[in-house]
């Protein structure tokens, strides 16, 4: 019996349990063995609330065993990869999806034009199906059937390539060089083809002449997703084409053009700008065909290919190497597989690697610790950098030329995030009531008076300022940074600037916060430069800023190539150029405050020169005219003296102030 427990609720609970004893209890009824447990099986004593006696339990029988789950292993091609994941290439949403079409088309056309030294005409046009087959009414509303075409005057592409390059994911001749290009991965244009035959079923269409005298090759083109091979379902010659050479591709997709053509409207403005020696032809549903000329009958300068830097080869890839190598020693392999190796830099990276006896390029991809000491001594000697020959900038001429043509065919501006407005009627749109306090607080900006750097462009004035950066080198890559801006004219006094991104002539419109390019802008202090600048943002003023990124391979962030890696190297050098940039509108601003401000003196005195010309008449008999000009002069010479007086000590001050030490404790350089 269990132990005596004082209390009231302790003899309760000691007469239930008397109780519970004093009933009889029924002999249980004599039953046969059961079978011996098998050895899997673990007894378990589950005691239930009814206190019968325990209960077996057994272990859950397998689902799979290891060779049922090995059978249905296999392995997953490309293309089925992204058809599940198109999100990851730019194929977010219908709208999106519109955008990333067309810009993977136009990449190549303005890719195949240059390399083959031909000024290219390209041609954009978006047609609505629905539409096109009712003729009444309005465009479609939300998701909708469109075609997308793109048209270019290049040198054509030959019948055999065709369908692999349109049909076929990561086909391409620009992953394996170190060369300035647009594309980069051989994947855009044959994913917008993927999109297409997923969202419609329909083929590709793909028109190409190579030369004048040869028939044009027209192809229709799906994608075997589950071998990653274009599949094609029609092949023809067409004996009649509009062009000489150049190839047309149209596909058809579902997009939604109502929300997706302010991005596109975008993305052909900027490429225009980018590329001043484009000619680039909109053509939209229901609306006014849009064309860009070109700013120049120049060329880019030609990207030359390089070979890979020693300094930026990791020892896995420099394994590689070795074991594709046909030189006969370590040294012909460092001189033949690298730039900027000479005999003396091979002969010091040796010395420094101490190799015993005689070592061969494969023995370096046989032996792990070969390559390591290798690899180190690589590390430890002083290399010069890459050439710059492989990299193509705008340039500051050309820049400036496109910031021209740009203001004067642009048709929308306006923050990413918000609809685009007209440049000459956004100061019409109904304001808030806090819009309009922001605006009463904001400087009034006049239009500048003809000076250098200022340009006249639909009756307003703007000031423009460009910056090319010497080059420089990341991971063992080359890079340039080019800046400019242009100030004043239309654009708001009370909103965040404009920034405008650019990878190897490529817009960059998504993905603003998370871009490189975006951080080195909002780091540089731009209060130096008489701009107000919120804390960790843009700053506010009536400025549109164009930065852009010229390297043979742009450490984007993801494959959509939406925004550049957040590198040391590429954020300083933007910031340097900003910086430059910055100090030459500081000086324009702060000569057009003290222009006003001798003007305004200017004009008191004149206001007196009437009475004065005539007391002096009187007392002298001098003729009025005569002693007025004379004051007007004398007026003009003071004032104008004053003026360079100060821009020369503005100038001075202006340098002075962007060596101060920078809120982070660290110098701006020059």
């Amino acid at each position: 019996m269990a132990a005596k427990v004082k209390g009231k609720g302790a003899a309760q609970l000691e007469l239930v349990r008397t109780e519970q004893t004093a009933k009889p209890r029924r002999a249980p009824a004599k039953v046969a063995a059961p079978p011996a447990a098998p050895a899997a099986a673990v007894v378990v004593p589950v005691p239930d609330d009814a206190g019968e006696r325990p209960r077996e339990a057994r272990a859950p029988k397998r689902r799979a065993t290891a060779e049922q789950m090995a059978q249905k292993q296999r392995e997953i091609s490309i293309s089925e990869f992204f058809t599940k994941n198109r999100h990851l290439l730019g194929f977010d949403n219908p709208s999106k999806a519109l955008l990333t079409t067309i810009k993977e088309a136009v990449d190549n056309s303005l890719d195949a034009c240059e390399e083959a030294g031909i000024l290219p005409e390209i041609t954009v046009e978006v047609r609505d199906l629905a539409w096109e087959a009712s003729k009444d009414g309005d465009l479609t509303k939300g998701e909708g059937r469109f075609v997308v075409a793109i048209e270019d005057n290049g040198p054509g592409i030959v019948k055999a390539q065709a369908p692999k390059i349109f049909g076929k994911l990561l086909y391409g001749s620009k992953f394996h060089r170190l060369k300035q290009s647009r594309g980069q991965q051989g994947i855009g244009i044959s994913a917008a083809a993927m999109y297409a035959q997923l969202t419609t079923g329909a083929p590709i269409r793909v028109t190409t002449r190579t030369a004048r005298g040869k028939p044009a090759q027209f192809f229709e083109i799906q994608i075997d997703t589950r071998k990653n091979n274009p599949v094609v379902t029609d092949e023809r010659e067409l004996a009649e084409w509009t062009q000489e050479h150049g190839t047309r591709v149209e596909l058809e997709i579902v997009a939604n053009w109502q929300q997706g053509q302010r991005f596109v409207n975008r993305y052909v403005e900027h490429t225009a700008l980018a590329n001043p020696h484009a000619t680039v032809r909109y053509l939209r549903p229901k609306q006014e065909p849009l064309a860009f000329p070109r700013a120049t009958e120049e060329l880019p300068k030609e990207a030359l290919e390089i070979k890979p830097h020693p300094h930026g080869v990791e020892l896995g890839a420099l394994m590689l190497m070795a074991a594709e190598s046909k030189s006969h020693d370590v040294k012909g392999f460092l001189q033949a597989a690298f730039s900027r190796v000479s005999p003396p830099v091979a002969d010091e990276i040796l010395k420094r690697c101490a190799f015993k006896g005689r070592v061969r390029p494969r023995d370096l991809a046989e032996d792990r610790a070969l390559a390591e000491k290798l690899h180190k001594a690589i590390g430890a000697t002083k290399i010069m950098a890459p050439p710059t020959n492989c990299l193509s900038p705008i340039g500051d001429a050309l820049m400036r030329r496109g910031l021209v043509s740009f203001l004067n065919v642009i048709e929308t501006e306006g923050p990413e995030e918000e609809t685009q407005l007209d440049l000459d009627q956004a100061g019409k749109k109904k304001a808030s009531k806090k819009e309009k306090a922001a605006k009463a607080e904001a400087p009034v900006v006049p239009d500048a008076p003809p000076e250098e750097g200022v340009e006249k462009i639909k009756g307003h004035n703007y000031f423009i300022a460009t910056v090319t950066r010497p080059p420089k080198v990341y991971r063992g890559n080359p890079f340039q940074v080019e800046v400019g801006l242009a100030y004043g004219g239309s654009w708001p006094a009370d909103k965040t600037i404009e920034l405008f991104r650019f990878a190897n002539r490529v817009p960059l419109l998504f993905q603003r916060g998370a871009c490189g390019v975006t951080e080195a802008i909002v780091k540089t202090d731009w209060r130096n430069y008489l701009l107000s600048q919120p804390k960790a943002s843009l700053p506010v003023g009536p400025m549109a800023l164009l930065v852009h990124i010229a390297s043979v391979w742009v450490p984007f962030t993801s494959e959509s190539k939406e925004a550049v890696a957040h590198y040391p190297e590429i954020i300083r050098e933007i910031q340097l150029a900003a910086q430059e940039c910055g100090r030459k509108l500081a000086t324009h601003i702060r000569k057009q405050k003290h222009a006003d401000y001798q003007a305004q003196r200017r004009s008191i005195f004149e206001l007196y020169i009437e009475e004065v010309a005539a007391a002096l008449h009187k007392i002298s008999g001098k003729s009025r005219d005569a002693i007025k000009r004379d004051f007007l002069r004398v007026a003009n010479q003071v004032t104008e003296a004053d003026l360079e007086e100060q821009d020369a000590a503005l100038e001075a001050q202006s340098k002075k102030l962007t060596k101060k030490p920078r809120r982070g404790g660290r110098e701006e350089a020059e």
